[in-house]
């Protein structure tokens, strides 16, 4: 299977997983499931028709294991963009927002590659202590 066909499986597999979060599919996320499905050509493969079938719920760990596998070490922009979007299509198509769902979405936010880690009180004094020493430098020479 080609890389992309896989990354866009294991998208589908993630939105599944995210429209049980909260214990039960909606019928606006069933919809749009359906039609991502469709839309991505999956609607056709065994692993999805199952998952899609609602016979078993996915559980939560199950969903935010395929999310770490999905993101990996170093998710590209494009595939953060996609899942976000996506995942956020998903939770909101019922007008109805968990806290499951919100905690999904906020962990997905953390997940943002190129968001930049709040800076503690002492990285932001190490800072200034730094641009006082380079001053100080400078001044010297």
């Amino acid at each position: 299977m080609v890389r992309a066909d896989m990354d866009k499986k294991l998208l589908m597999k993630i939105s599944i997983g995210a429209a049980w979060i909260d214990g039960v599919i909606q019928q606006e996320e069933r919809q749009l499931l359906r039609k991502i499905a469709t839309e991505n050509d999956l609607d056709g493969d065994p692993e999805i028709k199952k998952l899609l079938s609602e016979i078993v719920a996915v559980k939560p760990e199950e969903c935010y294991n395929w999310l770490e596998r999905y993101l990996g070490e170093n998710p590209t922009k494009e595939d953060y963009q996609a899942l976000l979007a996506q995942i956020s299509a998903l939770i909101y198509s019922d007008g109805d927002v968990d806290t499951r769902e919100a905690k999904l979405i906020a962990k997905l936010q953390l997940a943002d590659p190129y968001n930049e880690p709040p800076k503690s009180i002492f990285d932001k004094l190490l800072i200034k202590i730094q641009k006082v020493y380079r001053q100080a430098v400078q001044e010297q020479v």
